[in-house]
Order: structure tokens, then sequence, then C-alpha cells
């Protein structure tokens, strides 16, 4: 299972574009690429999958328990010739800044990966040792097997930076020039998906020529993991719609596989462009993406919105997740300030506002729902600019704020769960098995 995690001093040093990068030289080669990103970002993934041509996928540590970590790597990564794990953040940022706990070096250390450093080289030669050197020597410290630099301005500046980082033993995997051909353009809520804009393969295979993929392939070797047992899939037993289209399309593909495992016949469907829901199905994902960008066309889809509607009002369970929450929602207020009629469902009207609210959530459901019991335990991670105008009626969790204030959040009724909240179903398999079973029952 040979496997490299890629990591760097801090964001915006070039991690997505260098990881995928080395997908796509990698699959040139002929080789099988697994690609995976640490953390819950589900935009960094849509490059990473576009350049490996296979599905990437989440580890994050926070939201999945330590176990399953390394699990849900090796049932991916069994079959590839290489994995490329994109870090988050700085190598050591986790969640708290005394501890390296949920960084990617602490990932690293879970998967008994080597790291490859990418640093921005912009602006400096000797530094980049000190650098490297720093990151190797801190604490307890990664494997650091090398570096690539990236936006050298030269070949020359490339070997400038090569020979100080030697001078610390550090090998150096090739560079990747500055160019803005290669550049990600992002907006409010990180980068556009690759399905919006991503980099031309011509380009992107001109910048890796400059890369050691031999060295970085002998760096990937390392000892395999276990793999665990196969899980036999039960028997489809009932047909789930999950919204799919640009406005919607932020999924972990291991929640999807846990949904498949337990029963679920997943088909697809746009809010945007279908005139109603597919037939025959017993419950509704809504997960998260951009309806601020779409609500116009959104709203004007009212047949849509009256199927949704309809659907709820059946009894059959609904899930929506963030931009799911508000598409059920009455209104959307847009940044400008134009407001669009939504569902419906969910007696809650939200706005965007320029301000973010992300971070971990360790949560605890008030009240039973399609996903989970009242009262369960559950660990999500929230990262959105739009906030409810007035305060929860039927709040789903409750958590501790970081002012150390009690917060809640999210509607729980009957059937219909809406929250800000990201939840990762491959958590824990019984929170899929209780979606399942609870659309079937809606349809026997």
């Amino acid at each position: 299972m040979p496997r490299l995690v890629i990591a760097a001093p801090h964001s915006g040093s070039g991690k997505t574009t260098v990881a995928s990068l080395l997908c796509l030289a990698f699959r040139e080669r002929g080789l099988a690429v697994q690609p995976f990103k640490l953390g819950p970002d589900y935009l960094d993934p849509t490059h990473l999958t576009r350049a490996a041509g296979r599905q990437a996928r989440n580890l994050d540590t926070f939201l999945l328990p330590r176990a399953r970590v390394p699990e849900l790597f090796a049932r991916a990564a069994q079959d590839a010739g290489i994995s490329i794990i994109e870090g988050v953040m700085g190598l050591y940022d986790g969640r708290d800044p005394l501890s390296d706990e949920h960084s990617t070096a602490d990932l690293a250390r879970l998967l008994g990966a080597r790291v490859v450093l990418v640093l921005d080289a912009h602006g400096m030669a000797r530094t980049a040792a000190a650098v490297a050197a720093g990151l190797r020597d801190f604490g307890p410290g990664a494997d650091i097997a090398g570096v690539i630099l990236n936006r050298v301005g030269s070949p020359r500046h490339a070997e400038l930076c090569a020979a100080a980082l030697a001078q610390v033993g550090l090998p150096t995997f090739g560079y990747v020039l500055r160019d803005q051909t290669l550049h990600l353009p992002s907006r409010h809520l990180g980068l556009l998906s690759a399905e919006q804009a991503s980099w031309a393969e011509a380009d992107a295979r001109r910048a890796a020529g400059t890369l050691d993929l031999d060295a970085l392939l002998a760096a990937a070797q390392a000892p395999a993991l276990p793999i665990p047992p196969t899980v036999q899939a039960v028997p489809a037993r009932v047909r789930i719609a999950y919204a799919h289209d640009e406005a919607f399309h932020f999924y972990y593909p291991d929640a999807l596989d846990e949904l498949r495992l337990a029963g679920a016949d997943l088909v697809p469907f746009s809010p945007l462009r279908d005139a109603g829901l597919p037939p025959d199905v017993g419950g509704l994902l809504l997960g998260g993406g951009y309806p601020e960008a779409h609500a116009a066309e959104l709203s004007a889809n009212t047949s849509m919105r009256a199927a949704i509607h309809a659907f709820a009002a059946s009894g059959r369970p609904v899930v929506g997740e963030c931009g799911g929450l508000m598409y059920l929602s009455e209104t959307l207020e847009d940044a400008s300030g134009a407001v669009w009629q939504m569902c419906g469902v969910v007696p809650y009207r939200t706005r965007m506002l320029p301000k973010v609210t992300l971070g971990y959530r360790d949560a605890a459901a008030l009240y039973a729902s399609p996903l989970a019991p009242a009262g369960a335990a559950l660990r999500g991670h929230e990262f959105h600019h739009s906030v409810l105008t007035h305060a929860p009626t039927h709040p789903a969790y409750r958590w501790t704020a970081p002012n150390g204030q009690p917060a809640e959040e999210g509607y729980a009724q009957g059937n219909v769960l809406a929250s800000y909240l990201h939840l990762h179903l491959g958590a824990d398999p019984a929170l899929a098995r209780r979606f399942v079973a609870a659309c079937g029952e809606a349809v026997t």
C-alpha cells in the first residue's frame, strides 16, 4: 500500500495543486491512484478526483472514530498502486494550538505514511531549509521524506533551494514553477469545485514534468495496513433520492457507501432542473452546496418545491444538511438582500452574511430523528455563511459553543431533520442503518 501525505507549513502553500499534479502524473504512468483529503473539505477532493480518475475520499480524525480511519483508508487503497493523501492547513495544525491531535502530522503517524512537504519557495532560498528542518524537528515530529518546491521562479531558483535543503539532510523531489495557469480560483466556501474551474491537463502535464516521480514512489513504500473484512451489502430494499447538481453536491463518498451497505438504492435528482422527485422513493437526502448561488432558479422551480413539500407532508423521512436546511426552509435571503421562496418544509428563514460560522462540534441530539435517537452523541462540522433570522423553535442538537455557552441548532420534528451540522455517516454505520430502516418503513 504505497502512500504519501502531502503537507505544508500553512494553508495557501499549494497542497491541492501539487497533490493533484502527483495524482495525474502517477495515473499517466499507469498506476491506479487513490486520492484522499484530510478534514471535512468537500471541494479540494473534486480536484483530486479529476486528476486521479478515481473518487477521492475524506479522512477526518475528529468526525470519524480513530480506529475507523485506517479501516476506511485500507478499504479504498487496497488495490491502488499509490495513495496520495492531501493534508490540511499547516503540518501540525489541529483542533487547538497545544496539541497536534487531528492534524496532518497526526494522520501521517496513524497511517504509517511518510510526509512530503510542499514549500512555497517564492522569495526564499536558504530559508526553505530552515522552514523544512524546523517542521521535521518539531515535537514528536512526522516522518518527512523530502520536499517539493512550489512557485519557484526558475530552475536556478530551485537549485539554490535544493542545495540548502541538502545541507540539512532533506532531499528535494522536484519543483513546480510559478504559473498562473495552475491557479485554482475560490469563493466564499473555499476553492471552486473541479466541475466549475480547473487547470487544463496539458498545463498540468508540463508542470508535473519537473517532479521526481521515481524518488517519490520509492519514498511512498510503507508496510501494508490490515484490510478490514469485506462488508456484505444488504440487498437494496428502499430507494432514497438525493439531491445532486450545481446547488447540492456536498457528500462524503464513504457516507453514501454506508447507506448502500445498509440497503439503500441511491437515486440522484436535480432540484434545479427536474420537475419532480424520482418515483417510488422512501426517503429524501439534501446535502450541502451553494443554494444561495442558485436561489432564483431553485425558487422558480415551483413544481419541485411543491413535490418536496408534499413528500415531507406524507411522513416519509427527509434529511437536509446546511444547504439542504436552507432549501427546506421558508425563504432564503441572498447577499444582495433579495428574498427567495424555498420549500417551506422547515418553519425557518435563512439569510446570507459576510461572516462565516465554522468549526467542529460535539453535539447531542435533542429529539429522535431519522438519523439518531434522542440523546445520541454525534460529531459534526459547521461551515456556512448563512444564518437563521431567528432562534430555532424545534432545535435538533445542543452543544457547548467556543465561548462556553450552550448552543442549540437545527430542526427536528417527526420525519424531518434539517441542520447546519455536517455529519459523516461513515463514523457509525448505525446512523445509516437507522435512516434506511425509517425510509423502508415509510413505504411498507
